[in-house]
């Protein structure tokens, strides 16, 4: 899923009296990561109590604030997207009385600022266009908000039902919907968590783009009678709506239930 950076914390250790125990799950621990090509050596593991912590005992107090100092130096901070356009897929949407429409999620890239003229995309056929009149993050007004930044942007003129998940807050004419392309798959097998048997043309799976499912159906090379889990294939999909995507986009398949 493509997580760089870990950093482990073991908790319940007042539970614990014994120190060789300790030592000894923590180097289970190391050699668990080892095995899925993480640096189990060398990452921090960090051996404490949140509940001592939470009842005021200092010496936890103390592991805890070690925790998030080591979270500052061994994570890097992330970089931000900024120079390409907004694209801030929506997960949610509330009205505030007086106000308007709210949507909020994660700014995939670009900045969003006060005043910027926005077009809402995909899941219906016309795209809208709206005005930004406000920024917030953890209940703090903002001027902008940037790339990697969760956000609530509040949109003049959009009633609380012209907006949903799964559509895309954009610069403009930066990205289009589709219900038609072209993309690359790796089939999970039945021990990666994936399918027990293969599947042939027209197969109808939901398509996970960013925060929402869409049904479509699935278009296999010519020459290919069947797609068997483990296999690498190129397919050409047709959504039931339409959705904003670009070269590039990532999707996942899932089946239902």
């Amino acid at each position: 899923v493509g997580v760089k950076h870990l950093i482990v914390f073991m908790n319940k250790i007042d539970l614990v009296d014994d120190e060789e125990l300790l030592e000894l799950v923590e180097m289970e621990i190391r050699d668990l990561l080892s095995e899925y090509d993480f640096p189990g050596d060398d990452l921090p593991v960090i051996q404490g109590s949140a509940l001592k912590a939470l009842e005021g005992d200092t010496k936890y107090e103390d592991i805890i604030m070690e925790l998030m100092d080591t979270v500052d130096e061994y994570i890097p901070e992330p970089e931000r997207d900024t120079d390409k356009p907004l694209l801030l897929p929506v997960e949610d949407v509330f009205s505030i009385t007086g106000r308007g429409t709210v949507a909020s999620g994660r700014i995939d890239r670009g900045t969003v600022r006060v005043n910027d003229e926005i077009e809402i995309v995909g899941i219906k056929d016309e795209t809208q266009k709206a005005v930004v009149t406000g920024v917030e993050m953890f209940r703090k007004q903002l001027d902008e908000g940037l790339a990697g930044d969760n956000v609530g942007v509040l949109l003049r003129g959009i009633q609380r039902d012209e907006i949903e998940r799964g559509q895309v807050i954009a610069k403009p004419g930066s990205i289009n919907p589709h219900t038609k392309f072209k993309g690359e798959v790796y089939i999970l097998t039945k021990e990666e968590g994936g399918r027990h048997t293969p599947f042939f043309n027209n197969y109808r799976p939901q398509f996970y783009f960013r925060t929402t499912d869409v049904t479509g159906s699935i278009e296999l090379p010519v020459g290919t009678e069947m797609v068997m889990p483990g296999d690498n294939v190129t397919i050409d999909v047709e959504l039931i709506h339409p959705i904003a995507v670009e070269q590039g986009t990532t999707f996942s398949i899932r089946e239902g239930g």
